[in-house]
Order: C-alpha cells, then structure tokens, then sequence
C-alpha cells in the first residue's frame, strides 16, 4: 500500500496540561478525548507531558553511542528469555502479528532492551559511563507519564479514577534503543514488519528522521506529522483485551525512509506481571458479551516474546495467543 503524510486533525493531540495542574474539568475533557482517540484511531499525540525533553535527548545520544560499540561488544550482551539486552539485525520476526502478512522476513533493525518489572530478572548494560543511570532516569520519569494517564483511561471507561491502580503498582516496562540504518528494502521487508504491540501503552518520542508509519481502519499507511518535543502514544493488544474491543490496538511498522541513520526508542508500558486481563464490566453487556478468556498480563508477554524471538528465547508458542 502506499505512504502518505497526513494532516495532524487525523491523529488526535492531547494536552496533558491539566494533568499537571489538577484542573479536574480539564482532565475530565482529557478522558473524552482519550476515548475517542482510542476508539477512532489507536494512536495521539501529547504535549505538555511533563517528561524533561533534554532527558530524551540524552537517551537519544546513549542510542547512537550504544549501537556504535564494536559488535563483538554488543553481541556479548544478547538478550534472552528473562534478561534484557541486544537484539541484533535480522534476529527478530513478527510472527505474533497476524497482520504482518503471509510473507514474514526478519526485521532491518537492531535494538537493545532494558526492562524493569515483570518477570524479567535482570538487565545487561554496555560499558558506557553513565548509561545504566541515564535509562534508570528516563524509565522512571516515562513511567510517571504513563502512570498518570491511568486514571483519564479510568474515567474514560467510565470507572472510579483508581480502578487501575491496583494492577500497575509495579508496572512491566521496556525501554527499546533501536537502529534503523540506511538501506534499500526487499519486497515484504521493513525494518519492522507490520505489527500490533502487546502492551498497554507506548510512547514514542518525536524523531526529525521518517520512518513510523501507521494504519488505522479506513486508510492506507500514513506517516505521522512530527510535533517538537512530543510523543506519539498507541494502545496496544492488552488494553483492547481489557476493553473487549472497543480500544484499538493499530498496525503500525518501522523504516529508514531517509538517507541518514534513525535511531527509534519506544517505551513499552504494562500491567504488573500477575494481573489478571479480562473485559471490564463497562464493555461487557447482552449486547457485547465478553470477547476474551482471563489471561494474566505476563502470561501474553511471554507468550509475545517467544513468538517473535523463538531463537533467542529457546521457547516455541502457539500460533494464536492464549
């Protein structure tokens, strides 16, 4: 399908502002918003979010140090089934996404992955001065973000403010440092395949150099508008889990559609390991019965990683999710 840009009126831009002043009417128009952002497309864009953007900028550089070590280094840090780490070129294919298509080649790119919470058990770091520090920061000051949209997506399902607060007092998150680099595409290759993302939420910070493209329902592959010192946030699998449906979980892929380096680093947000996903009680009706069995939310993470990193892992998984 073909790639255009796209006005921003598409992709709708929240101001977070009242979050950060406590207006209640303000955050009370957020989660209006926020419903029908998520119901309409699956993706938006915030500002006003409260993140230092030179935090960003400086998670942006640790990226390029990071995936300008020798390889040798990087590969002595490969991730596995519990431990964060480097994922190199080419070792990960999107078999989890149905949407990736019949033809499934591996992905262009090569990331490294940090994670806290959940069932990992440990990260790897590189041996750059400051580095474990700097993503300690930036995920600690992601996960405030993030966290602070719970109860605007509380109030949006028309729940009690705190309704979520119980399954994120210890949140799974992942901080993905990719590198996209310049390269011509095969046909079905890109540097992500098309895919959906298993978590609640993700983030994305903006990046001056293209390569995110989105699909919602009804149109074909556009590019987002970059909107300075904001992020691009998308729901994912488990919150339309959690929603019975109604909140999207969008195709979206990754390149290098330009003629310099890109480097992406999405911020991965989720429930705690243990919490149980299942259709809230605002979705379900006679209407709308239930769509989806209980499953916990480390259960489809697990499931997710072992499909689409099967070699790394050393895990097999079902071809549909349980």
């Amino acid at each position: 399908m073909p790639t255009t840009k796209t006005k921003q009126a598409l992709i709708p831009l929240l101001d977070l502002q009242p979050l950060q002043d406590g207006n209640q009417d303000g955050i009370q128009l957020l989660a209006s918003e926020l419903k029908a952002a998520l119901e309409e497309i699956g993706f938006f864009s915030v500002i006003n979010h409260g993140v230092s953007w030179s935090l960003v900028e400086q998670i942006y550089e640790a990226t390029k140090s990071l995936h300008a070590l020798p390889q040798s280094e990087k590969d002595a840090l490969t991730m596995d089934r519990t431990h964060g780490g480097y994922l190199g070129m080419g070792a990960g294919t999107s078999y989890a996404s149905e949407i990736a298509g019949e033809v499934r080649k591996p992905n262009q790119n090569e990331a490294f992955f940090v994670h806290e919470g959940g069932y990992r058990e440990a990260n790897q770091y590189p041996e750059l001065e400051g580095f474990q520090q700097l993503t300690a920061s930036y995920i600690a000051a992601m996960q405030e973000l993030a966290g602070s949209l719970l109860p605007v997506l509380a109030l949006s399902l028309g729940l009690d403010p705190d309704f979520f607060a119980k399954d994120f007092d210890v949140p799974s998150v992942t901080l993905r440092m990719s590198h996209y680099p310049v390269m011509e595409y095969s046909q079905n290759e890109w540097g992500l395949a098309p895919h959906t993302d298993s978590s609640i939420f993700t983030f994305l910070p903006v990046n001056d150099v293209p390569g995110l493209e989105v699909r919602p329902a009804g149109y074909d592959w556009i590019q987002p508008p970059p909107i300075p010192h904001s992020f691009i946030v998308n729901s994912g699998d488990m919150l339309k889990r959690w929603t019975n449906g109604r909140y999207l979980s969008t195709a979206h892929r990754a390149s290098n559609l330009s003629d310099i380096e890109r480097y992406a680093v999405p911020f991965f947000y989720g429930a705690r390991d243990d919490a149980v996903v299942e259709p809230v009680s605002t979705t379900v009706s006679s209407e709308s019965q239930s769509r989806y069995e209980p499953i916990t939310y480390g259960d489809y993470q697990r499931w997710f990683l072992d499909r689409n990193y099967r070699g790394l892992t050393g895990n097999a998984a079902s071809e549909t999710p349980p």
